[in-house]
């Protein structure tokens, strides 16, 4: 059975399909070019390690909410993590294009783990662009039944992005050349 889209739902898919493509595609870009003479930004990895951290917290504490009946604060808390999302990849890029990528120094067994983490982290918050933009369409659109089903699968991507954000920090962090 094929769904009806509204004229709501229309547009918000043009948005998704748009951000889904134009973000990661500026991020890849802008990671590859580096400000000229700007002052390296080496205070930032640790403040946006711990956004990811709060993003984490927060959306566990939105099932939570939602499960115990608390709408409008499951409502401002997904808010919230999408506000940390975008604070998250605007310091990120800014980091990236004031300083030069700082090599792991692990080896052995632990160099594995850490380039996993590393690839599942990167492909995983590309992947979650579009769940987390779809899901909160469909809850601000008031679909719940589409929301809830899409939530299933965006909750823990999207928790796994967060926090495998803090680990790839606490395990790239020793290398960090400040």
């Amino acid at each position: 059975m094929k769904e009806v889209l509204s004229a709501s739902e229309k547009q918000f898919k043009k948005w998704v399909v748009a951000v889904s493509i134009v973000v990661p595609l500026l991020v890849v870009l802008l990671f590859m070019y580096k400000i000229p003479n700007a002052e390296p930004l080496t205070f930032l990895p640790p403040i946006y390690a711990s956004i990811n951290g709060l993003t984490a917290i927060f959306l566990v504490v939105a099932v939570w909410a939602i499960k115990n009946g608390k709408k409008v604060l499951h409502q401002r808390l997904m808010t919230t993590c999408i506000v940390f999302s975008a604070l998250f990849l605007i310091m990120y890029v800014a980091y990236h294009m004031t300083s030069e990528s700082t090599p792991f120094g692990g080896e052995g067994v632990i160099r594995y783990i850490y380039y996993f983490v590393l690839l599942t982290h990167i492909l995983l918050s590309v992947a979650v662009i579009p769940l987390v933009l779809i899901t909160y369409s469909k809850g601000y659109l008031e679909n719940y039944k589409a929301h809830k089903k899409w939530a299933k699968y965006t909750f823990p991507i999207w928790l796994y992005v967060a926090v495998t954000g803090v680990v790839v920090y606490l395990m790239i962090s020793p290398y960090y050349q400040y």
